[in-house]
């Protein structure tokens, strides 16, 4: 049983796309919190890669002839009863397959292997080191670090399969069967703790399956337009703008696709970041010309917050108000009958996106599970497949602005889960001053682009201070700043002493009820990026 425990069942997999034309690998999903994961590795060598339920019929998977399968991890254990399992005849299609811990037992059992619980649980860190000579790992190092997460494995192989490396604790980390080009990794390639991890997938997909790595975003921007003309028609899309990344290549790719039949609404909810909605109106309004309405609701959105901590009950309020102010403005708008929004994977992820399935909420996204059913309109989510990185990239494509494209993300409550405890405009003004001085910085010591997301956190945490002669007791903020290639997974920044000393400086002199700055150096996981 991998101890990665499945944040999205396969059953909320993606529909399929029936586009032709392009190489295909398919992700069978086993409810991995990764296959969205692998799914963005093998994208990395430029071959389109597709989620599906873990169960496709094997007719269904040969009509849409992919060059190989990759099966993904997942929490179940292969032998309990009503484990899932694939179709049994996907093994028969003569296609290449890749099973990944949970998916390698699968694999490893369907070929008369036996899968048992280990005498010891793998996670984290080990050294795995190469027994035998393979195309799939050709051009790896003899010893190299992987990255376990698992409590079942393989104990006997069966005359089937053949090992290919090993770990001081599991004797088959790596196998291949010895007639079939099936193979099998109890570690987890597709995440960055995995060294060699790219190389491996990339060996998988370009080697063994003989991908040539044709496709690119471009294609994914065309595939989305003609999806969207068609499901539009003539009717009027609205996009809920924010100003960030995410909101605005939603925008721009709906430009593109339907021109004057876009309108796109954004709420001033009184917790934006410094300048935020002058420099929306301005894009958008003057630049890009867009049908924009903007809507001043501050006094409404803190009238309803008005005494709330808890961060869950902060984001469903902040939720419903934004619906409520969205629908109200959505009235003025004649022809209006879809919704467009930014919603990426991530996002996806840490909502539980299915509440039936076995998803632990790690945080409610207002954009993604606070829309009820009388909304009024069908939503259009182009980028919810997509990590950070892959819509930075189609923004390029789509010709956003540079300073735009690589701005850091923003969370749809705004300031508010970063404004820890009650939230008033005071302490907003605080945090939204303090958090520019934060910007401010790292861009003048060229650091804002080696940073993937970089904020301010002011907290409900008192201490003593001396101000010239004056005592004082005010409050804290914490810096927060990590590296991340998906934001599945992120490190804290290792930020030089002086600009943390430049920042600590200038926000205690001159934000005022700030005495005390401190630096979070936690990682997600265990740690979040927002503190809520």
């Amino acid at each position: 049983m991998s101890t990665l425990t499945a944040l999205a069942p396969a059953e909320s997999a993606p529909p399929l796309l029936e586009t032709t034309g392009e190489e295909r690998v398919l992700v069978l999903d086993f409810g991995s919190q990764t296959a969205q994961l692998i799914a963005r590795r093998v994208r990395d060598q430029n071959v389109f890669c597709q989620i599906v339920r873990h169960d496709l019929p094997a007719d269904r998977i040969r009509e849409l002839n992919p060059k190989g399968l990759i099966l993904s991890g997942g929490p179940a254990s292969v032998y309990a009863p009503g484990a899932p399992q694939p179709d049994p005849q996907v093994f028969d299609l003569g296609v290449p397959i890749l099973g990944i811990c949970y998916g390698m037992q699968v694999v490893a059992r369907a070929h008369g292997g036996d899968v048992r619980a280990g005498n010891s649980r793998e996670f984290g860190r080990t050294k795995l080191t190469v027994a035998a000579k393979d195309p799939f790992l050709a051009g790896l190092p003899e010893d190299f670090v992987v990255w376990m997460s698992h409590g079942d494995q393989a104990e006997a192989l069966g005359e089937n399969f053949t090992p290919l490396a090993t770990t001081d604790t599991c004797p088959s980390a790596a196998v291949k069967h010895k007639t079939l080009p099936i193979y099998g990794l109890q570690f987890h390639p597709e995440v960055t703790h995995t060294e060699h991890g790219g190389k491996l997938l990339a060996n998988f997909v370009k080697v063994i399956c003989g991908c040539k790595g044709t496709w690119k975003i471009n294609n994914l921007i065309d595939r989305e337009i003609g999806a969207i003309r068609e499901r539009v028609g003539t009717s009027r899309v609205i996009c809920g703008l924010s100003g960030g990344v995410d909101s605005s290549v939603v925008a721009a790719l709906l430009a593109k696709s339907i021109g004057t039949q876009l309108s796109c609404i954004f709420v001033d909810n009184g917790m934006l970041r410094k300048g935020e909605a002058a420099k929306v109106k301005e894009r958008f309004g003057n630049h890009f010309k867009t049908d924009l309405h903007v809507v001043d609701a501050k006094d409404r959105f803190l009238n309803a917050l008005d005494g709330v901590s808890d961060p869950q009950t902060k984001r469903k309020i902040i939720g419903r108000e934004f619906i409520e102010v969205f629908k109200h403005e959505a009235k003025s708008i004649p022809n209006a009958h879809f919704l467009a929004q930014g919603t990426l994977y991530p996002d996806v992820i840490e909502s539980g996106a299915n509440p039936d399935g076995p998803a632990a909420t790690i945080k409610f996204h207002h954009n993604v599970g606070g829309l009820p059913e009388e909304l009024g309109f069908e939503l259009i989510e182009p980028l919810r497949d997509l990590f950070k990185d892959e819509v930075r990239a189609m923004g390029g494509v789509l010709g956003l602005p540079e300073e735009l494209i690589w701005r850091h993300p923003f969370p749809g409550p705004g300031l508010a889960v970063r404004c820890l405890g009650e939230i008033t405009e005071e302490r907003l003004d605080t945090l939204r001053e303090a958090d520019a001085i934060v910007i401010d910085e790292l861009t003048k010591a060229g650091l804002y682009r080696k940073i993937q997301q970089a904020f301010a956190v002011l907290l409900p945490v008192r201490s003593v201070g001396v101000m010239g002669d004056d005592r004082t007791y005010e409050d804290t903020c914490a810096v927060r700043a990590v590296s991340t290639d998906d934001f599945m997974t992120a490190d804290w920044y290792p930020m030089p002493y002086e600009v943390l000393g430049r920042i600590s400086t200038r926000i205690i002199n001159s934000v005022r009820g700030v005495n005390r700055v401190v630096y979070d150096v936690s990682s997600k996981p265990p740690a979040t990026i927002e503190w809520e």
